[in-house]
């Protein structure tokens, strides 16, 4: 008997179509259907598991992958916003594997 491993699909709408996302293999797919995108992304990673190489499986496998909500505010909030867009607001960004966080780019050139 085969070995199964369960994994996560996101499905979105795509025009007049469906696409399929594993994000722990950044494998994707698609169909006319949510179903058929779904069977179609199933397919694509055994497929995968057939022929890749067992480091190569390492390699891509992301294990921590998580699915969530969030609740933004949505609309102008007084003082963040100029005509045109954001002003100059601190953004951070984090590189795998590292601790540190460093401002972004923009955020230090002022823009």
């Amino acid at each position: 008997m085969a070995k199964t491993r369960q994994l996560t699909a996101i499905i979105e709408r795509e025009d007049d179509g469906f696409v399929a996302l594993c994000p722990e293999l950044d494998i994707a797919s698609q169909g006319e259907t949510v179903e058929d995108a779904r069977s179609n992304l199933a397919e694509a990673i055994e497929l995968f598991f057939e022929v890749a190489d067992p480091s190569e499986i390492e390699q891509r496998m992301h294990n921590d992958v998580f699915v969530t909500s969030v609740e933004v505010a949505v609309g102008k909030t007084a003082g963040n916003v100029r005509p045109g867009g954001l002003r100059n607001t601190r953004r951070t960004r984090f590189s795998r594997g590292s601790s540190t966080r460093q401002p972004h780019r923009d955020a230090e050139e002022g823009t």
